[in-house]
């Protein structure tokens, strides 16, 4: 999220004053959890210019009024929302975490359920991850046999998970993807060759929800993938978090999160396994 911001805008409006990018930055924590740095004053201006643009008002005090008193502010969090964060994500990101979920956690609570798996894939941005669980839960029936399972996948962003919900990807997102899996699950756009669309039955597999992440309604989760998500918050939310995770998960259940992230400085219940594929998670019952 708040990556560096590549096109030009005009400076027409001036940037945030350091009290008003307080101000909002006060409001998108208290939304959403994400702390911003005083050092993304240019970049929140630069996105906050749009929306006043698009609504034409002339400073960032009447737009805040606007988004916190006016009787069209519920319909401009929405907006907002989408400004302020940026979801950056592609298919095959960190590879190890779908080995430790095939290898490691898949077999273990196989054996354990016999009923539907959910795995919850919790930030799921432009839908990238939850179609690539999919993907690799069917590649593991190969050596597991079949099961039946479900994702649901979530995101703050109306926007994105609309975009996800059409499960059409190019270019940087779909790079990584291995040739045989391309050809395999995905289908070419006959009017554009350079996008690839998610196969309908894997599309079907997802079901995607708009929530916050610190207001979740998913219960009984086995897997729940957070990646790259949690080092946008500060320790006192993400212990929150953590613990959101480790009450929604069934017993024997698994958290997986970036490769960059880390729940050792928290206090949480759960069980660090390391493993040749990386660090997980596990919530002992």
């Amino acid at each position: 999220m708040f990556e560096q911001e590549k096109e030009i805008i005009s400076i027409d409006i001036p940037d945030l004053t350091p009290e008003q990018f307080q101000r909002f930055a006060s409001l998108i924590h208290d939304i959403t959890g994400i702390y911003l740095k005083e050092h993304k004053i240019t970049l929140l201006s630069n996105r906050l210019r749009k929306r006043l643009r698009e609504l034409k008002l002339k400073d960032y005090d009447q737009y805040y009024y606007y988004l916190t008193k006016s009787d069209k502010s519920n319909t401009e969090m929405i907006h907002f929302l989408e400004v302020v964060t940026t979801n950056e994500s592609y298919f095959w990101r960190t590879p190890q975490n779908f080995e430790a979920y095939k290898k490691i956690i898949l077999p273990e609570l196989l054996k354990l359920y016999k009923i539907k798996l959910r795995i919850w894939s919790a930030g799921c941005s432009t839908g990238e991850e939850p179609y690539n669980i999919v993907i690799e839960s069917i590649e593991a029936m190969k050596d597991l046999g079949y099961f039946v399972f479900e994702v649901i996948a979530t995101d703050i962003s109306k926007r994105v998970i609309e975009f996800a919900k059409e499960g059409c990807y190019s270019g940087r997102k779909i790079e990584k993807i291995p040739p045989t899996i391309l050809k395999r699950y995905f289908r070419q756009n006959p009017y554009d060759p350079e996008i690839y669309c998610v196969r309908e039955d894997i599309k079907s597999k997802v079901i995607f929800k708009i929530e916050n992440l610190f207001e979740p309604t998913i219960e009984n989760a086995h897997v729940i993938f957070c990646r790259n998500v949690m080092i946008y918050f500060q320790k006192k939310e993400q212990q929150k978090l953590a613990m959101e995770f480790y009450n929604r998960l069934m017993p024997n259940g698994y958290l997986l999160i970036g490769h960059a992230e880390s729940l050792q400085m928290l206090d949480t219940p759960f069980q660090v396994m390391h493993t040749e594929y990386g660090t997980i998670y596990k919530k002992i019952s």
